[in-house]
């Protein structure tokens, strides 16, 4: 017989209870609000310190900021069932698009909650416990119909303390198990008690959310995380899901203030699979490898895009990414990495050799200078062209986005697109060169062109090429400001990579990933003193992550000390 809160009365129960614990059962902090941040630009531009300025830095005091309270995102979500519970379904499809801010979604300040994704968050729930007990992952123990308590008890005190990430108290597992009472006062099976129970836990702000307490919510004195809040944060960050029982179990030890544990935790977490969250996760939103899926080139005129060039294209970045991950390459390498990963497809529309394999292989570009490093990727190439032509402009922001941290503002609202060619064969350098003359866009296409003009020798697919589609000579010479000319990818590589911002600006990027807020002016001299931490460990993708993970900007934490406006 099908047990009568199965469906409705129980979901009626559940969501209610659980907007209740939503609205007041966290303590210390607040539900955050979606809102836009200015510009949506992620990134501060950050010069090479003066001497002055390093003695600011040595002589203020260490503010490590404040996270607002972080609901999982959807990769997060999925991630997170995936470890708990064994499931691959990918509920979090169908809840609503998470917002993005500071260039990540998983930016606390933008991932509001509403009553549509409660509503989708109890649906998903349901399912979940449901095939879980199906399948016998939850059932520690066998319900005794007479005694239910016991086994239900163990039963709760496991899940709840995996699904919160953290131990959790008897007076916690005591009002889990009034779902037993409730569902016998009911007529309904110790059984279905219990599943309700488990559902209330996936439901609870404690899994939905990842709860960080301050002693006082509005002090300004910073303090440690405790060592659950800092295996979650650091779960979060390289897996993008939960921790697992190995560091769960040295949290509990209280182990985690140890730099040494830490230290070796990370590198284990680093050598496992789930860390190719990192891949997809931050490199797919820092990289734009994700915006691929949604890149539609001109059927007519690049027709050899498909969808096999898509898939080979992503799976290149992302395999050079991941060799960072573990190898011995510096981080600035990424800029002009001697090596990448291609199938048969791919080479061809390099023009590389075939490797003679459907499946990427890894390749020596010694001999191929033009393909090396990230610029000459078709993923980033193909995101940062238009559908019919090349984008300068696109490709010169990306640069000054994501590379060095120089985000140039919005372009005025009545600015006008790129001009027409006034003769067939114009250049692109030429036609960018008319719409430069507007006073009103000088100043940043000063900037943006030139980085943007230098990989002009790739088509909006990303294929090598001599001339434009009008048949003109490509013109791949970028002017900068200071009067530094630079003649093709070879030289935007180097330009980019010698640039002394690079360090900082990489470092910035992966910290506002690590911490899930954007920075400010008040963390620029963290971020200066973590890039000089991890260059001087090495300058790997390693070393980065580690003088991260090691500074007090992501073990500690402060109250909320600035008036939010209502």
């Amino acid at each position: 017989m099908t047990p009568r809160f199965r469906r409705r009365p129980g979901w009626r129960l559940l969501a209610g209870a659980s907007c209740l614990l939503l609205l007041a059962g966290c303590d210390g902090d607040k539900l955050p609000q979606a809102r836009v941040l200015p510009g949506e630009v992620p990134g501060l531009d950050i010069p090479p310190p003066t001497d002055g300025q390093n003695n600011a830095c040595k002589d203020a005091a260490k503010d490590p900021g404040r996270v607002t309270l972080h609901r999982l995102n959807r990769a997060e979500y999925d991630a997170t069932v995936r470890d708990l519970l064994g499931d691959t379904t990918r509920p979090a499809r169908d809840f609503p698009t998470d917002d993005h801010g500071y260039g990540f979604d998983n930016n606390a300040d933008v991932l509001s909650m509403s009553p549509l994704l409660m509503e989708k968050y109890s649906a998903a729930a349901e399912k979940l416990v449901e095939e879980a007990w199906k399948k016998g992952t939850l059932r520690t123990c066998t319900l005794d119909a007479a005694n239910p308590e016991p086994c239900a008890r163990d039963i709760l005190s496991r899940f709840a303390r995996r699904a919160w990430r953290r131990t959790v108290s008897k007076e916690e597992v005591d009002r889990l198990l009034e779902f037993l009472a409730l569902a016998k006062r009911h007529g309904d099976t110790p059984e279905a008690g219990v599943k309700l129970a488990l559902r209330s836990v996936l439901v609870s702000p404690h899994f939905l959310f990842r709860v960080e307490k301050d002693p006082d919510p509005n002090a300004a004195t910073p303090h440690r995380l405790s060592d659950f809040e800092l295996a979650s944060r650091l779960s979060y960050f390289l897996w993008s899901s939960m921790p697992d029982e190995a560091l769960l179990s040295a949290a509990e030890a209280g182990k985690l203030g140890d730099p040494k544990e830490l230290e070796a935790q990370v590198r284990r977490m680093l050598a496992d699979p789930k860390a190719q969250a990192l891949v997809d996760n931050f490199a797919g939103q820092w990289l734009y490898t994700r915006a691929l899926d949604s890149a539609e080139p001109d059927k007519t005129l690049y027709g050899a895009f498909n969808e096999g060039l898509r898939s080979a294209m992503r799976q290149e970045t992302q395999l050079v990414f991941r060799e960072f991950i573990n190898g011995n390459h510096k981080l600035r390498d990424l800029v002009d990495a001697p090596f990448t990963y291609v199938n048969d497809t791919l080479a061809r529309h390099y023009g590389l050799p075939a490797p003679g394999s459907s499946t990427p292989v890894r390749v020596d570009l010694s001999s191929y200078p033009d393909r090396q490093g990230i610029f000459g990727h078709g993923s980033l190439l193909t995101v940062t062209s238009n559908s019919d032509r090349t984008s300068p402009v696109q490709r010169g922001v990306w640069v000054l986005e994501q590379l060095l941290c120089m985000a140039p503002p919005p372009p005025p609202p009545d600015v006008e697109n790129l001009p027409p060619p006034i003769q067939p064969n114009m250049t692109m350098k030429e036609r960018m060169a008319l719409h430069r003359s507007d006073p009103a866009c000088q100043g940043c296409h000063m900037l943006m062109d030139p980085l943007g003009l230098a990989l002009e020798n790739y088509d909006p697919i990303g294929r090598w090429r001599l001339q434009e589609v009008s048949g003109a000579p490509v013109d791949a010479t970028g002017d900068m400001p200071d009067g530094t000319i630079l003649h093709g990818a070879e030289d935007m590589r180097s330009f980019v990579k010698n640039d002394p911002k690079l360090p900082s600006c990489l470092t910035e990027h992966l910290l506002t990933y690590a911490l899930g807020r954007g920075l400010s002016e008040a963390d620029q001299c963290a971020v200066k003193e973590i890039a000089a931490t991890a260059e001087a460990s090495g300058g790997r993708l390693t070393d980065y992550i580690l003088s991260i993970v090691l500074s007090d900007h992501f073990t500690h934490r402060r109250g909320e000390t600035e008036v939010r406006q209502p």
